[in-house]
């Protein structure tokens, strides 16, 4: 092989695609559109090794605006030049370009399907697995919804995406799961990232631990993303109040569910460190009254 390195050109993602043919993952589908020009804001660099002048593997480093403490990485190498050790010198050649980041930050990580070449190259070059998270959709009348009888005890109310309130629910509750990979999430941010209307949000609901007037305060959230109510599941975020006690967020969690799939099914990301949702889920999963869908993901770091 003469093998050359250098940075991304315009046109590289439609070669490599055709050389590359169909990701071996989920997110090896996704982690492509991220190879692109080098930029300043938001900082990134991309590499691609050709063999005798056609690309054939390129990989790319970059600073994300959330979870700020490490650096997004992504390799990918054609299926008859693996093992060749173009990967690991992709990612010497990231870990240089990494090492001249405007933010100083030289920790890597990568997202991964397990039992994929993307898991087994990750794990033959060090990196090891800090979070995995799962797609569960929650079938139909999977949980009993309560019956909201007491005027002064919990409630269920609809809630405005823009609702400064919501807002501050979302951010306290991404910032209190991604302790392992701190976000610091901002309201400002919290409405980009998952309120806004570019994001596809479409509205929400809340349950309060009693009445709004009485001072409730919101004990769990859900946010649909899904704009009409189909047999097809709805892509919701679900959350809760971090603060209370155990018992609590999984009360107020398994209650909001019960009232989400009293007719219809949804779907939600579940990671690990969302526990008060895996003690909801869990036992769904186990009875079959939730699937898990798609490959399991994890997050990989140095």
């Amino acid at each position: 092989m003469a093998l050359h390195y250098r940075p991304w050109q315009d046109g590289d993602d439609l070669e490599l695609l055709q050389i590359w043919g169909a990701p071996d993952g989920p997110q090896a589908e996704q982690a492509r559109s991220l190879l692109r020009p080098a930029s300043e804001d938001p900082w990134s660099r991309c590499i691609v090794a050709e063999d005798d002048g056609v690309p054939v593997a390129a990989g790319c480093v970059f600073e994300a605006k959330l979870h700020s403490e490490r650096l997004w990485a992504y390799i990918e190498v054609a299926a008859d030049h693996r093992r060749s050790g173009i990967g690991s010198t992709l990612l010497t050649m990231l870990r240089h370009e990494a090492a001249k980041s405007p933010s100083g930050v030289t920790t890597l990580r990568a997202k991964v399907n397990p039992g994929t070449s993307g898991a087994a190259f990750a794990s033959a070059t060090g990196l090891t697995p800090i979070q995995r998270s799962r797609i569960v959709t929650v079938l139909p009348g999977a949980l009993t919804p309560p019956p909201f009888e007491d005027p002064a005890g919990p409630q269920l109310e609809e809630a405005a995406t823009g609702s400064v309130e919501l807002t501050r629910a979302v951010a306290d509750w991404y910032n209190a799961v991604h302790t392992w990979d701190p976000a610091q999430m901002s309201l400002g941010q919290a409405q980009q990232y998952l309120l806004a209307e570019l994001t596809g949000a479409s509205g929400a609901i809340v349950l309060r631990d009693k009445p709004k007037v009485d001072g409730g305060a919101i004990a769990a959230f859900a946010v649909s993303y899904t704009q009409a109510r189909t047999d097809e599941p709805a892509d919701v975020l679900v959350g809760c109040n971090a603060e209370l006690p155990a018992s609590e967020q999984d009360a107020a969690l398994a209650t909001l569910l019960a009232m989400l799939v009293h007719q219809y099914p949804v779907q939600l990301e579940l990671d690990d460190s969302m526990t008060a949702l895996c003690r909801v889920l869990e036992p769904l999963l186990a009875s079959g009254s939730a699937r898990q869908d798609e490959l399991e993901t994890l997050v990989v770091s140095d």
